[in-house]
C-alpha cells in the first residue's frame, strides 16, 4: 500500500529543488497534494508532471511571507480534497550575502520573513487545520549552516533557517498532545539552484563536496525521501527533532 493514501499535503518551495522532488514523491505515493510557489509557470508544469504519472495535485502561486497566502493554501486543500494531514514549509531564500557588516536591514528582514516568518505562518494556519481533522506532520527545512557548520557570509540565512529548530521544538511541544507532530530536515548541500547560486566555481564545489564524508553532494530526490519518511506513520513516535541529512557534513573533519 503506498505510504501516503488518502493524506492531502501542502508543499511550499515546490517549483523547484527538494520542493518539487517532494511533491513528485509525495504524489506517487498516492497523496493529493497542494504545491505553492512564487513562480506559477513551474507550479503549473509540475501539476502536469504528477498528473501525466497519475497523482493528483493543485497548485497555487503566492508569496509565503504574506499570511493570506497561507490561509488560501489551506482553504485550497479543503475545498478540493476535505482535509489537511501533512505539509512541508519547504520555501527559502538564501538571502543578501556577503561580510554581515555590510548586510542591509531590508536583507536580513527579506530572510527572516520567507525562512522563518513565511515558515511559523504557514504552520499557523495548517495545524489549526490538522487539529480539526484529528491531526498530522508538519516538517520545515532547515539546514546544517548555522547549526554543525557555518560558512562566512550568510549570517541571515544562518540565523533563520536556525531559528526553524527553535518553532520545530515549540510547536512540537505545544501540540504533540492533540497528535500533530513537528519535525525538520537539516539538509547538506544538495544539488539545486540555490547551491549553484552560492558555489558557482568547480573549485567552491570541490570545497564543498569534500565537507561531507559521503564526499559528494546530494540529489534533492534523497532529500525528498527523508521528508517522506517524516510525513508518513513511519514516523508516528517522531517529533521535535532537527533531522541530519547532510552525508556526514556535520561530523567531517577530513
Amino acid at each position: 500500500m503506498s505510504r501516503l493514501a488518502n493524506k492531502v499535503a501542502i508543499v511550499t518551495g515546490a517549483s523547484s529543488g527538494i520542493g518539487r522532488a517532494t511533491a513528485k514523491l509525495f504524489a506517487a505515493e498516492g497523496a493529493r497534494v497542494i504545491v505553492g510557489a512564487r513562480r506559477e509557470a513551474e507550479l503549473l508544469s509540475l501539476v502536469d508532471e504528477i498528473h501525466a504519472a497519475g497523482g493528483t495535485a493543485v497548485a497555487l502561486a503566492g508569496d509565503v511571507r504574506s499570511e493570506g497566502y497561507a490561509k488560501a493554501l489551506v482553504a485550497l486543500a479543503v475545498e478540493r480534497f476535505g482535509r489537511l494531514d501533512i505539509a512541508f514549509n519547504n520555501a527559502g531564500t538564501l538571502g543578501e550575502a556577503g561580510a554581515s557588516t555590510g548586510v542591509s536591514e531590508a536583507g536580513w528582514s527579506d530572510a527572516l520573513a520567507i525562512n522563518l516568518t513565511g515558515s511559523f505562518l504557514g504552520a499557523k494556519h495548517q495545524i489549526a487545520q490538522m487539529l480539526k481533522d484529528g491531526g498530522g506532520s508538519v516538517i520545515f527545512t532547515s539546514t546544517f549552516v548555522g547549526h554543525t557548520f557555518a560558512f562566512p557570509g550568510v549570517a541571515a540565512y544562518a540565523a533563520s533557517k536556525s531559528g526553524l529548530i527553535g518553532l520545530t521544538q515549540a510547536l512540537a511541544a505545544e501540540f504533540g498532545p492533540r497528535g500533530v507532530r513537528v519535525n525538520s530536515i537539516l539538509p547538506g548541500a544538495v544539488d539545486t539552484a540555490m547551491y549553484r547560486d552560492m558555489n558557482s566555481t568547480p573549485e567552491s564545489q570541490a570545497f564543498v563536496t569534500n565537507l561531507h564524508a559521503l564526499k559528494r553532494v546530494a540529489a534533492p530526490e534523497e532529500l525528498a525521501r527523508s521528508v517522506l519518511y517524516l510525513a508518513s506513520d513511519d514516523s508516528a513516535f517522531v517529533t521535535g527533532t532537527a533531522s541530519l541529512v547532510d552525508g556526514g557534513a556535520s561530523i567531517t573533519r577530513t
